[in-house]
């Protein structure tokens, strides 16, 4: 999981500087107090003469966006920074300090670490002798602690976080410096979080912050890596959770957070560093269906990076009980760069409980302004003839599985003709139930099968094919034939990038549509056009073996590689073969 020696930095000794340099270079609400490592709010100055309460924050760097990412109105007026997982010194702390100092007062808000509390408490008592209005907050939430013994206390972690949001909120809201404490401190008394982790961190300069088994995980450690409660066998993304959650709510555990049926809460999902967005989803979905299983009412849910471990492959969850003067902290506006923002509903709000979670799919009838009456199939000898082509097209396909892929091992992954047959396989079992489609439908169906059964390119382009050729698939004669294949070719062509000459399917497709446009004029008979064509689509998907590949996988692969037909436009030939000898019968 660490990665040491392979880190984008220049200079370990300078990296945190030049990282705030960055934050205020990309925020312009935000600048650094020169001579110190501390970000500002830009309008600071009126901020101060508003006389709202001042909130810094701050903490070793490595754990970015906190604290600097949650500067703005209706958070932080300002985050100092320590080293890398060091403390800020207090002189920093004080600076800022005074440069936020209003008649309101200033809070500070520290997490609960031995060095952040000596520091931030040396720099209030500094800031009292001058005479100047400041109170402190300790937040510390973790809830991995199970020993009764007297220790540190808990560690704070992330919900660190909500409460510079809940605290920015009454500040902007003229609440008095002693009421600011005290809903802070009701909030940080009403949250639990605990961490997991694959791994150890890259520290830059130093090493790897512990190491693991890659059979294993860490349970319940601090943000700087500090040991957990246990060391498990990895577990899956819903066994991880639950295992987090029962031991946050155990009542034996003595850091538990008491949850009661009915309580309306939030969750912080906070990812550390170095887990996949997927990986954070997949594990919060979990939580969201555990703690809604148990009675609890998830009302609100935060997610991405808030406070990390510089690379660390791991997150905490963050569980806050919540009142309805909180709720409507952590609701309110803020342009802080880093606190997330939800995709609030039109209909109901911030509300995740009112609603469904699916919205309805639109159906092809949504759209079809014309509801074209189904046709009797027992009636209708056209949609026999369509639907017998494609059952003889699909059919031969299945049986050149083989080839195909004996085709495809050069210039593809050597699966051509397995991916056209689970295509052509889905096709056959649900042509009975086309019987009473009209021809456009039924060539639409074939796209939606192809699109979802053979995925990848192959599935894309046969689904641009088919729905393109669709949208002119009114009767069965060789004129209509003839344009659809002429829409279909152009829709492959535009949204795949290659032309005729390219080694593609294009090659074949084409050479069957110049070929059914040349017996049209001649007025030959069906016989003779299945022959004609077939010959000539054939002709043209061999010939893809001397062409130089211009477009698709085949175009990285070296030419000289490139000696049997292209697997793809082989496959063309062989359904037009087959579709066209069906109606020519």
């Amino acid at each position: 999981m660490s990665r040491v020696d392979r880190l984008l930095l220049n200079d370990p000794g300078q990296c945190v500087d030049e990282m705030l340099q960055s934050i205020s270079m990309q925020n312009p609400g935000q600048r650094l107090l020169k001579g110190h490592r501390v970000v500002i709010r830009e309008d600071v100055e009126n901020f101060r003469k508003k006389g709202l309460v001042s909130l810094v924050c701050g903490g070793g760097s490595g754990h970015e966006p906190f604290a600097a990412g949650f500067v703005g109105e209706g958070m932080l007026t300002a985050a100092v920074a320590g080293s890398i997982f060091a403390s800020p010194p207090p002189n920093d702390i004080l600076a800022a300090i005074k440069a936020v100092a209003s008649p309101a007062g200033v809070l500070l808000i520290v997490a609960n670490y031995t060095g952040d509390r000596l520091n931030f408490g040396i720099a209030l008592e500094r800031a009292l002798a001058l005479k100047l209005k400041v109170k402190m907050v300790v937040v510390g939430e973790d809830c991995a602690l199970e020993s009764q013994d007297k220790t540190a206390g808990k560690r704070g972690l992330v919900g660190i976080v909500a409460v510079m949001k809940i605290a920015g909120a009454l500040s902007e809201m003229g609440k008095s410096l002693d009421y600011v404490v005290q809903v802070a401190t009701r909030a940080a008394s009403a949250m639990g979080t605990i961490g997991v982790s694959l791994g150890g961190c890259s520290v830059p300069g130093s090493g790897s912050s512990f190491v693991l088994d890659p059979t294993e995980m860490e349970l319940g450690l601090g943000v700087h890596g500090e040991a957990g409660i246990k060391r498990l066998k990895i577990l899956s993304a819903d066994d991880t959770i639950v295992a987090m959650i029962n031991h946050m709510t155990n009542p034996q555990n003595a850091s538990h957070i008491r949850l009661q049926e009915g309580d309306q809460i939030s969750l912080i999902f906070n990812n550390l560093g170095g887990l996949s967005v997927l990986e954070m989803h997949v594990l919060a979905r979990k939580a969201i269906l555990f703690l809604k299983e148990k009675l609890l009412t998830v009302v609100r849910v935060y997610f991405g990076h808030l406070m990390t471990s510089l690379d660390m492959s791991g997150f905490n969850l963050n569980i806050l009980k919540l009142d309805e003067e909180i709720l409507i902290c952590l609701d309110a506006s803020t342009n802080a760069p880093n606190w997330p923002t939800l995709c609030k509903s039109q209909v109901t709000g911030y509300d995740i409980n009112s609603i469904s979670l699916y919205l309805a799919a639109k159906e092809d009838a949504d759209f079809d302004s014309e509801q074209k009456e189904q046709v009797d199939a027992a009636c209708d000898p056209t949609i026999n003839a369509v639907l017998k082509a494609i059952t003889n097209a699909c059919q031969a396909l299945i049986a050149n599985e083989v080839q195909l892929n004996e085709l495809d091992t050069l210039a593809g992954d050597g699966d051509c003709g397995s991916t056209i047959k689970r295509g052509a396989t889905d096709i056959l079992d649900k042509c009975e139930t086309w019987k009473a489609l009209s021809i456009d439908k039924i060539l639409l169906n074939i796209a939606s099968s192809a699109e979802e059964t053979m995925g990848g390119a192959s599935g894309g382009l046969y689904s641009l094919f088919f729905t393109a050729a669709a949208g002119l698939a009114k009767d069965l004669n060789m004129a209509t034939i003839c344009d659809c294949l002429q829409a279909g070719v152009n829709a492959v062509s535009k949204y795949g990038g290659a032309e005729p000459g390219d080694r593609t399917m294009l090659d074949a497709l084409t050479a069957a549509h110049s070929s059914l446009q040349n017996q049209i004029k001649k007025k030959s008979s069906p016989k003779e056009v299945a022959k004609v064509v077939s010959k000539a689509c054939c002709d043209a998907a061999e010939s893809t073996a001397n062409m130089k590949a211009r477009a698709g996988r085949a175009s990285y692969v070296a030419s000289n590689l490139l000696a049997k037909p292209y697997a793809v436009a082989v496959a063309v030939s062989i359904w037009i073969e087959a579709f066209s000898k069906s109606l020519a019968v």
